[in-house]
């Protein structure tokens, strides 16, 4: 698995929780992905998703929800408005990512975490969010960058592994 892809997954699995359990888990989120994933590039990606969906949640849910026909956020299962969530975020805020890329990615964490249907309709939201967002041609200007109480230096756990190994 790439390792974005892996961070992503990362990112969605903590989300999932952060929604289910509340704001109070927060803290716990650099502890959670060091602890499910070794590579520290993948573990530094996952933490800017996980920050980055969190702080812009307010920008993010009022942009799904005004592009979700029918549909209160509130309403919709919880892995399918956490995509949502994290590919918005990306969409908005990444300006490193190739639009297409952060959908595509969604579509599939979608039917993977959720059902074979979410993908459909994780693409046809974020379709929307991605031509609303990003006009042809519109210069990409922003970049989030993990803040340093989440990007502190990442142990080498590879290598504390085959110390204890």
């Amino acid at each position: 698995m790439k390792r974005r892809t892996r961070a992503r997954e990362l990112a969605l699995q903590f989300l999932y929780q952060l929604d289910l359990r509340g704001e109070s888990l927060l803290p716990e989120a650099r502890d959670y992905v060091s602890a499910e994933e070794r590579d520290s590039e993948t573990t530094r990606f996952a933490l800017r998703l996980v920050q980055g969906t969190h702080e812009h949640r307010s920008e993010i849910d009022s942009t799904i929800q005004g592009v979700a026909q029918n549909w209160n956020i509130s309403r919709m299962a919880v892995v399918d408005r956490n995509v949502l969530r994290l590919a918005t975020f990306e969409l908005l805020h990444c300006h490193d990512i190739p639009p297409k890329v952060a959908i595509n990615e969604a579509i599939e964490l979608g039917k993977r975490y959720s059902t074979q249907n979410s993908g459909a309709f994780i693409n046809g939201i974020l379709d929307k969010i991605m031509n609303r967002a990003r006009p042809a041609g519109a210069a990409a200007t922003e970049t989030i960058a993990v803040t340093p109480a989440l990007d502190e230096e990442l142990p080498d756990v590879a290598a504390e592994v085959e110390r204890e190994g």
